[in-house]
């Protein structure tokens, strides 16, 4: 299945900007009558077929509306300070979306070597990863915050700090209950500093361990993602 990502999609007919046409039509060398799917990005699903096949403005004709897809039914945030390398960053983004992420807070802390990032290059990463995956809902990257604005926000749901410590027992696998939207702060290459991670605890934030690896801050933000999946298997 070929999905592309038409947020504003409407009506009976789409044409897709120039980079997806050309996309579409010279490198994949789609031709008028071949079938392509588009999603909003919102859990909207179309089944849609070449009428013009034009590499600047490629039009498509709206077949179906599909059945909206299951959702899940909990919502897994992570709050991630990202790293001094970006590929690093960027490579965390693509694969969380692959496995299922609802949303990326990055956030600066006391140890953070990266203070900046680019926004609208890592919303073309995580749209290709969710193409790629066949994803119809895009997981939303929220503006660069400091890490105590993002402590102090409302949450319904479990919250955790990922903390590098001797004393941090708690399993993050056996902390998160299945079904429970969650949210876990992953820190930078230096850790949080004991202030942070008192202050995180202050406003309600459990200290996890996620394992006995000494982990990478992308690797540990793909862990938790994934080990929430994974807690979540054959929940409906």
């Amino acid at each position: 299945m070929l999905l592309f990502y038409t947020p504003d999609v409407r009506g009976d007919a789409y044409t897709l900007n120039n980079e997806e046409s050309r996309h579409l039509v010279r490198v994949l060398r789609k031709t008028r009558g071949d079938q392509v799917h588009l999603t909003d990005g919102r859990g909207g699903l179309f089944r849609t077929r070449i009428v013009e096949d034009n590499p600047g403005n490629c039009t498509v004709a709206i077949e179906e509306t599909m059945r909206r897809p299951f959702r899940k039914p909990y919502r897994v945030h992570i709050g991630i300070a990202p790293t001094k390398n970006i590929n690093r960053f960027e490579w965390f983004l693509e694969k969380a979306t692959e496995i299922g992420i609802d949303s990326v807070i990055p956030f600066v802390s006391e140890n953070s070597e990266r203070k900046n990032i680019k926004p609208e290059r890592l919303e073309k990463i995580i749209i290709a990863a969710m193409k790629q995956s066949l994803k119809v809902f895009k997981p939303r990257l929220h503006e660069l915050t400091s890490f105590h604005s993002l402590i102090q926000r409302s949450f319904r749901g479990g919250k955790y700090i990922a903390w590098i410590d001797d004393h941090v027992k708690h399993r993050f696998y056996d902390a998160c209950p299945p079904g429970e939207d969650t949210l876990i702060l992953i820190g930078p290459e230096g850790d949080f500093t004991l202030a942070e991670t008192g202050e995180a605890k202050k406003y309600g934030f459990i200290p996890i361990s996620l394992g006995d690896s000494r982990l990478r801050t992308e690797t540990a933000g793909i862990v938790a993602c994934h080990t929430v999946a994974l807690r979540n298997e054959g929940v409906r």
